[in-house]
């Protein structure tokens, strides 16, 4: 099969053949339809060290496909079912693994790539069937969709809260997409450029501020007051500390950006505000299910996340072109 592999630091990726995967007893292997570019992907090809990437790995994690061939004990699944994939792979056996929460895995989660692919092969598990009504195209927006739904969630946001989401990427959108589905009043995003204005507000923000001096003040004006939580979607050095300022006495900061480095902030200020600091990662697989649900619902439509969808061999060029910013947002790779 054609896939996109990681050579090595500096280099883009590479398409080239790899070998079909061949299903495990508990396994599917999937045609994949579509597969988005993450920011993630992006920070495991600059460090490739820190998450463990060598030579040859296939990477893509945001996908949804078409059941090709099922393993001996698989029941749930049969070939032509239409599926979304969530790339945590637990060992299905432990108490955590049994609730449906693979990231907690007590014997190690996996994390699955794979999707810059014609094929991939995953635990039967880790696929949930789309709806009839849901494209394969939106089924690969269930991945990035439950990571914000975790934050969300994790945030303990409120009905009626003030929300600012700074970083306006997909991450971000997201958020901000949620944010407003679950009921908060106001739903400010916040980036360097304008260039996702138009998206924030098509997934359901009620402002948007460009980042830069007196920003605090203008975020607060957006907000209608200083909000009750910030949502950090950067992942950069220093963001924490600049969200604890934004935020309001007393209120929170959800982190789901990815920073790979040790971050710094002013511990006196964050401890006068008593601010409340909450980390997200991942999701479960009923926030996994949910955000599959919430693809065709709403007025605030997910779809409005992507900005383009390029072929496997126009991949590489737009995975470079994502390292700076532009008006780009959500880029799905169609391998089929």
């Amino acid at each position: 099969m054609k896939a996109l592999v990681f050579d090595t630091l500096g280099q883009p990726l590479r398409e080239t053949d790899v070998p079909d995967p061949v299903p495990g007893d508990d396994e599917v292997v999937i045609r994949v339809c579509r597969c988005g570019i993450c920011g993630s992907d992006l920070h495991m090809t600059e460090e490739p060290e820190t998450f463990a990437l060598g030579a040859g790995d296939v990477i893509g994690h945001e996908f949804a496909g078409e059941v090709l061939e099922v393993g001996r004990d698989v029941t749930d699944l049969k070939p032509d079912d239409l599926v979304a994939a969530a790339p945590l792979r637990g060992c299905g056996h432990c108490g955590p693994c049994r609730k449906g929460d693979p990231a907690w895995c007590e014997n190690g989660m996996t994390l699955i790539g794979g999707g810059y692919a014609e094929y991939a092969a995953l635990a039967s598990r880790q696929l949930r069937k789309l709806p009839t009504d849901i494209s394969l195209a939106d089924g690969a927006l269930a991945e990035p969709l439950a990571v914000a739904l975790h934050g969300v969630l994790r945030s303990g946001m409120r009905p009626g809260d003030r929300v600012l989401v700074v970083g306006a990427g997909a991450i971000g959108l997201a958020v901000v997409y949620w944010a407003r589905r679950m009921g908060a009043a106001a739903v400010v995003a916040a980036d360097l450029h304008e260039y996702q204005h138009d998206r924030a507000m098509d997934l359901g923000a009620t402002g948007f501020v460009v980042s830069g001096p007196d920003m605090a003040k203008r975020a607060a004006e957006a907000c209608g007051g200083a909000p009750d939580i910030v949502f950090e979607c950067v992942g950069k050095v220093g963001l924490i500390d600049h969200c604890i300022d934004l935020v309001r006495p007393r209120g929170t900061v959800c982190v789901l950006g990815l920073c790979t480095h040790t971050d710094r902030l002013d511990s006196f200020r964050a401890i006068s505000k008593e601010v409340n600091v909450i980390m997200s990662v991942f999701f479960d697989m009923h926030e996994f299910a949910n955000a599959i649900d919430a693809l065709d619902k709403g007025r605030y439509a997910p779809h409005h996340l992507v900005s383009d969808t390029v072929s496997l061999q126009e991949a590489p060029s737009a995975f470079e072109a994502l390292r700076q910013r532009t008006t780009q947002c959500k880029v799905l790779i169609a391998p089929s």
